[in-house]
């Protein structure tokens, strides 16, 4: 099986300073995978620079088997990669509904694509909130939006970058079970998280960047075994 996502020594800088050193991992289609490390380590670096949102340095980023490192975020997007970004980022002045049709494409080509009311069967909160504007929902439901937003581009990969940072712990179990849904129906995900107990039990394997560099690379079985690992590079 060939990977759907292919990030080979990765270099990326801000200026003078460099924050990526040769990062390296793969993504098998249908597998959830994670980013993990402490904050200030270059997890959001490296999806940036995934998404051409950061030029990198070096190394070579493929995607479906094409590399895309040169190309502008416009493009590698509508190849079929979808950001849940920090901080969600939807449109405040815009209605539920229009943040998501906004977004409506078929960029995976499914017979049975995602559409509104996939989403809000999906997450029935964005439903009962429909006509309300971004910015008069709570910061779960704009999590939930932002999800459901780059679900309606039917992409190939999806990635969420601090997938559950901020939400109470009630929101964070309603987005955890979304993310096994979305892998047990054969979703590619990418993750990046702080929640390790919960990601061990959905996600298929796992990349810890320390300081710019991959420490460590396993399965999640082989990370959960390990709790030293939790203590010198994930500070739990």
């Amino acid at each position: 099986m060939s990977a759907i996502l292919q990030v080979e020594n990765l270099e990326t800088a801000y200026g003078a300073s460099q924050v990526l050193f040769g990062v390296s991992f793969s993504i098998e289609e249908g597998e959830m995978a994670t980013l993990l490390g402490r904050n200030g380590m270059g997890k959001t670096t490296t999806i940036r620079s995934i998404m051409g949102l950061t030029a990198s340095r070096g190394g070579a980023v493929s995607f479906r088997g094409e590399r895309i490192e040169q190309r502008a975020t416009d493009r590698i997007a509508r190849m079929g990669i979808a950001l849940v970004p920090e901080g969600r980022q939807i449109f405040p002045n815009l209605s539920v509904k229009e943040n998501l049709i906004a977004f409506a494409a078929n960029r995976n080509g499914s017979k049975a694509p995602w559409n509104i009311d996939r989403v809000f069967e999906f997450f029935p909160r964005l439903a009962e909130r429909s006509n309300n504007m971004g910015n008069q929902l709570s910061g779960g439901e704009q999590q939930m939006l932002a999800i459901g937003r780059a679900l309606m581009t039917n992409p190939h990969l999806l990635i969420l970058d601090e997938a559950t940072e901020g939400l109470a712990p009630l929101i964070r179990e309603e987005i955890w079970k979304c993310l096994a849904a979305l892998k047990a129906a054969g979703q590619t995900v990418l993750v990046i998280d702080k929640y390790v107990e919960r990601l061990i039990a959905i996600a298929d394997h796992h990349t810890i960047i320390e300081r710019g560099r991959v420490a460590w690379k396993g399965s999640s079985a082989e990370l959960g075994a390990d709790r030293e690992l939790w203590h010198r590079y994930l500070g739990v």
